[in-house]
């Protein structure tokens, strides 16, 4: 049975940073490729980053310059570094993993990933 839990969300002011973690329970991370998404108030969810069993990454326009995935197979855990937050960014980071989803391409963030974590929320603010 896979779970993920993501953590390290919460207030941040406008131009700070955070590291988001996921982590998995159950399998070896080895086997997942993983995603990091988000979802606004009153937006549909996007996808940020992904990476996949071999380390690549794939970034989506939104993900790129300010974000940083990176993975430790040996914690079980995949990390997100988000600099220079924005009001823009407040929303709900969930990570998902799934075995067989593709990264290259743009349509990752879309495909059916199996599994995602409850999320965590990130409020930009002053």
């Amino acid at each position: 049975q896979v779970q993920l839990a993501e953590s390290g969300g919460g207030l941040v002011q406008p131009g700070g940073s955070l590291t988001l973690s996921c982590r998995m329970s159950g399998p070896l991370l080895d086997d997942y490729g993983i995603g990091w998404f988000r979802q606004a108030p009153g937006k549909e969810r996007e996808g940020l980053v992904g990476i996949d069993k071999a380390g690549y990454k794939y970034y989506t326009d939104s993900g790129k310059g300010r974000f940083t995935i990176s993975r430790d197979n040996a914690k079980n855990a995949v990390y997100l570094q988000a600099n220079n937050l924005k009001p823009e960014d407040t929303a709900v980071y969930y990570c998902a993993a799934d075995k067989f989803v593709p990264l290259y391409g743009s349509e990752w963030p879309n495909k059916p990933w199996d599994y995602w974590g409850p999320g965590t929320q990130v409020t930009v603010s002053s």
